[in-house]
């Protein structure tokens, strides 16, 4: 079998020195992870999480999609849960929340209607898009102006797609105008609170619920994989809006169910976070110290975007500093718009002040 077009596409792309590949950077500092409350790491939820999954003689698999052998007691009784985390009349809880995201928006808008989004969003809110038969435009990054005179021209239904904290810039959305703006023009809105769940609001119920405005949002999606420490996502909204996934979401409907220690997983983390408060307050103090220290820093959550301008200077910083034990990893162009190459530093109540104190005086060295 000849795969010299696959190679080919390898070798450009190494050409380019944007070659990808996987890495065990276990033994560095964590600089990078999305692990923000150190909870995949933290001993007394895992202690909680085997002693129920032993307990309760939870089997090892999914068995199956949820419609069919798969919508195990776990579930019930996670969905319920968060029903009350997040204030909403349903959630529905999926594989992860690329998969959440998708099967929102490739099936609730059809050909006549139109999907505004953020073009810093998410590629899994994009895909989804491109997979509906709607009209898909992308507004300019946070720009309220601009996504007013979209919406001014927009047909059919109208779904609005963008995020609370954005992964590469660590910059929040404009969430209460666009709320605004989407009312005025009867647009429906769908936010990822990727970045905020866990680490913003009581219990780690996001930014959309300490701005107090869940319910005025068609469609909110959590993703457990980051603050959270575990595996999964859900949607939260209305009865009729998961009802409606149920039957027309391809990624729930044709997906093995998560295994009942991924579903536990996700209980008992929401437990504990709620149970143990002062961690988003200890991450708050690790985000304060960071700023305090590198004086050019513009983001004011845990993702501290580094500039550097250049694809191989990024690169070249980024493995001097993982000599140096730290693991701080480059995103380069294409990833981000050509000009902004920048290092990603991810912040963690794990860090130690004195990690974060030796990364920004080995930074200054090198930039």
């Amino acid at each position: 079998m000849k795969l010299d077009f696959l190679q080919k596409k390898l070798d450009e792309r190494a050409e380019k020195g944007n070659l990808r590949s996987l890495r065990d950077s276990s033994h560095l500092m964590d600089f990078v992870s999305n692990d923000y409350l150190g909870l995949s790491r933290n001993c007394e939820l895992a202690d909680r999480i085997r002693k129920r999954e032993i307990g309760e003689n939870a089997l090892n698999g999914g068995t199956g999609s949820r419609l069919l052998s798969g919508n195990h007691k776990y579930y019930i009784q996670a969905e319920a849960y968060l029903r009350d985390v997040f204030n909403a009349e349903s959630v529905l809880i999926f594989n992860s929340g690329y998969a959440a995201n998708q099967a929102i928006v490739s099936s609730v808008a059809g050909k006549g209607d139109t999907i505004l989004y953020d073009q810093l969003a998410h590629v899994c809110l994009k895909e989804g898009a491109w997979l509906s038969r709607a009209e898909t435009v992308a507004f300019r990054h946070n720009d309220l102006h601009d996504l007013e005179a979209r919406l001014k021209r927009a047909q059919g239904n109208v779904f609005v797609l963008t995020e609370t904290i954005f992964s590469m810039d660590g910059d929040v959305a404009p969430i209460l105008e666009m709320v605004e703006l989407c009312e005025k023009y009867g647009a429906y809105l769908i936010v990822d609170e990727a970045h905020s769940t866990g680490v913003v609001g009581a219990g780690g119920s996001g930014l959309l619920m300490d701005l107090g405005v869940e319910d005025r949002i068609f469609a909110r999606v959590y993703t457990f994989g980051k603050g959270m420490g575990v595996h999964g996502a859900c949607v939260a909204g209305s009865k009729t809006l998961t009802d409606y996934l149920v039957n027309f979401g391809r990624p729930f409907i044709y997906t093995t169910s998560l295994p009942p220690h991924s579903v536990i997983a996700i209980h008992e983390s929401f437990k504990y976070l709620d149970e143990n408060p002062p961690l988003q307050d200890q991450l708050n103090i690790k985000i304060n110290l960071f700023r305090s220290l590198w004086s050019d820093s513009l983001s004011e959550t845990a993702i501290q975007p580094v500039m550097i301008g250049d694809n191989q200077k990024a690169r070249d910083i980024s493995q001097q500093l993982q000599k140096k034990g730290f693991d701080v990893r480059p995103i380069l162009s294409p990833t981000v718009q050509r000009g902004t190459e920048r290092l990603r530093i991810s912040l963690h109540v794990h860090n130690s002040d004195e990690e974060i104190e030796k990364l920004v005086q080995e930074m200054i060295k090198l930039i």
